[in-house]
């Protein structure tokens, strides 16, 4: 192996090998994630939203409350409405439902979470979770916040 080959195979690893700890830090830092998994139609006609919660902030929550605008199909404001997703142990994923009665989803182009109401749990500081706050969808609802 010539001298100039086995300096660009030294810069490669170097470049990869540094870029190693940048990756583990992104993955370490506080997250809330909040998944908007799956939409259905209730037997009444209203909207089932079903929430995916990975709280990442390390420590518990004991009650996570989201203020959340819905709009419409034309992207008019259609409702507010608080989401109140409970406790939310620490590094493990949560399941939580909301019914929307006389909301179809077919009428429900986006969720905007506009802020957060109850952010409780020991050693948590005031505005933790909405700095950590990460939001998708994998339904054709976009989530913004």
């Amino acid at each position: 192996m010539t001298a100039s080959r086995l300096c660009i195979f030294c810069l490669a690893a170097a470049f990869f090998g540094g870029a190693t700890p940048a990756l583990a830090q992104e993955s370490t830092a506080p997250a809330l994630a909040l998944t908007l998994n799956s939409q259905e139609t209730t037997e009444a006609g209203g909207c089932r939203l079903t929430f995916v919660l990975r709280n990442d902030l390390g420590a518990a929550l004991e009650r996570l409350v989201a203020e959340a605008v819905l709009f419409d199909a034309a992207g008019r404001v259609a409702s507010l409405t608080l989401f109140d997703f409970g406790a939310l142990p620490e590094g493990r994923p949560r399941v939580r439902q909301f019914d929307l009665t006389g909301q179809g989803c077919d009428g429900i182009s986006g969720v905007l979470i506009n802020g957060i109401g109850a952010c409780d749990g020991a050693g948590i500081a005031p505005g933790a979770c909405l700095a950590a706050l990460r939001l998708s969808s994998d339904t054709g609802i976009e989530v913004t916040g």
